[in-house]
């Protein structure tokens, strides 16, 4: 019985046939992303064997090429029926030369350095570890992947579109003679994610088959192209502010820059828009600004919704560290569950890409004397101390110059404990903060800015920093000391967990305690304890439980606490999903650092990304004035009068949206989005709006709704907007989110970019709305 069809034989003069086709789109798609004639993308078309890592005993060739759409790499797979063969540009993170990943790492000699680079994939994908022949072939595989990544990411949205439709189009042409017939181009427009009755499709195939041919080719084609990628909305605000013979003259540009975007615009700035953006040369002699020029500075960075200025960092990064949030994440060490998911060194760098400037480090005693990381008395697997600080060290600084907290739980040995103290100080050197900065003793914390490239350590000390300047004082202390442990029950009986800690002594080694300098671990026994009693560097953690009571029911006391002093919170120990908690009554209540699993996609952990997005995503964001005030009144649940009460009417129409992606891969499957509007910050301003859904369209739907928002503290207000594939028999599904502090917003006409549930930007997907932030009457 034949179960495999052979592949029909093609004649000559189809096989040519073929070949020029796949040349046309070839020189097509490299003339869209701007590489005619680059040596390194022809290296990538061409393609070439690569090994393939995974173990010490499975290293295998295998061919990589770059496909004909120029997004797109096809592997040769060996298995049989194996349909994952291809991996989109898209859905490269970075390309990293050298045995940097942990695969790498364990299954490679050293001497191979060189001639390995490793792919590191968006999401939970696995990288993809690979050794070149030589080290030049290795440096071309990697220069090359870095510039179609970069070439790719800054294509317009335009240009994205163009490449996007252009790809489908190909698909859809099932017989490749590069023409659609009417059931190709239905299935066209099921790929890029609308649904529409044979009436319609008729009546839209007819419009463009002005040859009455039976099928659309050529300018056929193209005509098709623009009535399906035209913005009725585009039209008329460019319609409104068009006075000049049917263009934008520089001052019709200033008049809307200024009306609707309310932006400060002179004739200069409108002239540099015009020359960068308008592609019409004709036009832009003419000092004029065409639909098309519009709309592509509609696309660009800096008139999103997010205010370009706060992209950098913008705030003072000079005030003590106790008055900023600051990014912080929970058993980072772990990629999935805290019950027996992989630890890796991997999850630290992931992290501290996104920003995170706290990392947590649970340490065991481990074979060899050496200590390791994992979570304590469960089945997640191990790392060696020594590769965390390392991964540590080579990530710390890529995406923030601002200081790494490194929050040590520690459970090991003294022996080990010295270990730790040798493998930080020999690999982290002078950027290891190990004596108070300045002379003499210091009664505040340094500030960000002084901290810079520097990393801090958080955990028990064995006596007071205060001993460092009174050596007699040093002489004599205690080698034991209560044991840093997250509590992995929600007892909140104080007496019980005063007994538990009494019994969890631990023996801490001099020299690990010494490099505890600004971050002191001790318990806390309440508010007034802490006044009393605590120097400014004694820190205590919570869990989220507590934190939370304290947050309801003592939320001044701890507003002024988290003026002087750090806290951390960090999630309940009946968390073993990695779920997270919502971080925003902490950080109304000025908890600092408010530890999340990064590892876990949520909406809580968009809340953080959009909380810490701005101020050069440095990681730090200063707290409101009126919470760096050790005398502050401010209770977010009360709202007394004060400083804090801004009064705000948030005012949103979100207009429409275009190019959302399939949440089911399959053909047939077409979204039925609607928009949720939603305000996160003090109790009073919470509140969520939704659109109505629309029927099978996702890829320009249209709403038009209106919604009103009253926001009494818009300092520390979020807004998120949130697509959903509406469902009605069971929940929607998530499709695309982007959140940003309320004071980010910029106002009149916005595109919103979206980011899927990894918290990375949808090429090419957004919404578009018209935003007002207005004083209330």
């Amino acid at each position: 019985m034949k179960c495999l069809q052979t592949q029909t034989q093609l004649s000559e003069a189809e096989e040519l046939h073929r070949y020029a086709r796949r040349q046309k789109v070839i020189q097509t798609n490299v003339k869209i992303l701007g590489m005619e004639g680059d040596v390194d993308l022809q290296f990538l078309l061409r393609g070439g064997d690569l090994l393939k890592v995974r173990s010490p005993s499975w290293k295998k060739t295998r061919y990589f090429k770059l496909q004909e759409d120029c997004k797109t790499m096809w592997r040769e797979s060996k298995k049989t029926f194996k349909t994952n063969q291809t991996f989109s540009i898209d859905d490269i993170s970075a390309v990293r030369m050298g045995r940097q990943s942990e695969g790498l790492r364990k299954y490679t000699e050293e001497q191979v350095e060189g001639r390995c680079f490793s792919i590191i994939f968006k999401g939970r994908r696995k990288n993809l570890d690979l050794i070149a022949s030589s080290e030049d072939e290795a440096k071309q595989w990697v220069s090359s992947l870095q510039k179609i990544m970069c070439n790719i990411k800054n294509l317009s949205l335009q240009q994205k579109t163009e490449h996007w439709i252009f790809s489908c189009l190909r698909k859809a042409d099932k017989n490749k003679d590069g023409k659609l017939s009417e059931s190709e181009m239905k299935n066209f427009l099921r790929m890029i994610n609308i649904e529409v009755d044979d009436v319609y499709a008729e009546m839209l195939f007819e419009k463009c088959d002005k040859s009455k041919s039976g099928y659309l080719s050529g300018e056929e084609i193209e005509h098709f192209y623009d009535l399906l990628t035209h913005r009725e909305e585009i039209d008329v605000i460019y319609g409104e502010y068009a006075k000049t013979t049917g263009f934008m003259s520089p001052e019709n540009l200033v008049a809307f820059l200024m009306k609707e975007q309310r932006e400060k615009a002179t004739l200069a700035d409108a002239h540099k828009i015009i020359e960068k953006f308008e592609p019409d040369e004709n036009a832009k002699e003419k000092k004029l600004l065409s639909k098309d020029g519009f709309l592509m500075y509609m696309h660009n960075p800096d008139a999103l919704v997010l205010n370009s200025d706060h992209k950098e960092v913008y705030q003072d990064m000079s005030h003590p560290l106790s008055h900023y949030f600051i990014s912080s994440s929970h058993n980072t060490y772990l990629m999935e569950d805290q019950l027996k998911g992989p630890s890796s060194t991997e999850a630290y760098v992931r992290a501290l890409l996104k920003g995170c400037r706290c990392v947590e480090l649970d340490c065991w005693d481990g074979s060899d004397n050496e200590p390791e990381i994992y979570h304590g008395y469960t089945l997640t697997s191990r790392i060696l101390f020594k590769d965390v600080i390392r991964a540590i060290k080579d990530f710390a600084f890529k995406t923030s110059d601002y200081p790494v907290i490194l929050s040590l739980e520690n459970h090991c040995s003294v022996e080990q404990q010295e270990v730790m103290a040798h493998h930080m100080s020999s690999i982290l050197g002078s950027a290891l903060v190990t004596s108070p900065l300045g002379e003499g003793m210091p009664t505040d914390f340094p500030s960000p800015e002084e901290l810079k490239g520097k990393f801090l350590i958080k955990g028990k000390r064995l006596n007071k920093l205060e001993t460092c300047f009174a050596p007699e004082a040093a002489a004599a202390y205690d080698t034991d000391v209560t044991e840093e442990e997250e509590s992995n029950d929600d007892d909140d009986d104080e007496e019980k967990e005063e007994e538990k800690r009494k019994k969890k002594k631990l023996k801490l080694a001099k020299e690990l305690s010494d490099m505890v300098i600004y971050l002191k671990s001790v318990h806390f026994h309440g508010f007034e304890d802490a006044r009393e009693n605590l120097s400014f560097y004694e820190m205590s953690s919570f869990k989220e439980g507590k934190a939370i009571k304290l947050a309801e029911e003592s939320t001044n006391a701890y507003v002024r606490h988290n003026v002087e002093k750090l806290s951390r919170i960090y999630p309940a120990g009946l968390r073993t999903d990695s779920s997270n908690y919502n971080p925003v009554p902490l950080w109304n209540a000025g908890c600092q650092i408010v530890a999340l699993n990064f590892q876990t996609n949520c909406p809580d952990m968009d809340l953080n990304q959009g909380r810490f997005l701005v101020n050069g995503k440095s990681g730090y964001i200063l707290k409101p004035a009126y919470m760096r005030d050790g005398d502050t009144e401010f209770d977010p649940i009360t709202l007394t009068r004060g400083d804090w009460l801004k009064h705000k009417t948030l005012h949103v129409m979100v207009i429409s949206a275009q190019q959302l992606p399939k949440v089911n891969k399959k053909k047939s499957s077409i979204v039925d989005p609607l928009v949720k509007v939603q305000v996160f910050g003090v109790p009073a301003d919470v509140a969520e709006k939704e659109t109505n859904a629309v029927d099978n369209n996702g890829f320009n739907p249209t709403w038009n709704e209106n919604f009103q928002f009253d926001v009494y503290v818009p300092e520390l207000a979020l807004v998120r907007f949130v697509v959903e594939d509406h469902d009605s028999t069971s929940d929607n599904e998530f499709v695309g989110q982007y959140t940003l502090p309320l004071k980010s917003l910029q106002m009149g006409y916005r595109h919103v970019p979206l980011l899927n549930k990894n918290g990375d930007v949808l090429p090419s997907a957004g919404l578009f709305v018209h935003i007002m932030v207005l004083d209330a009457e």
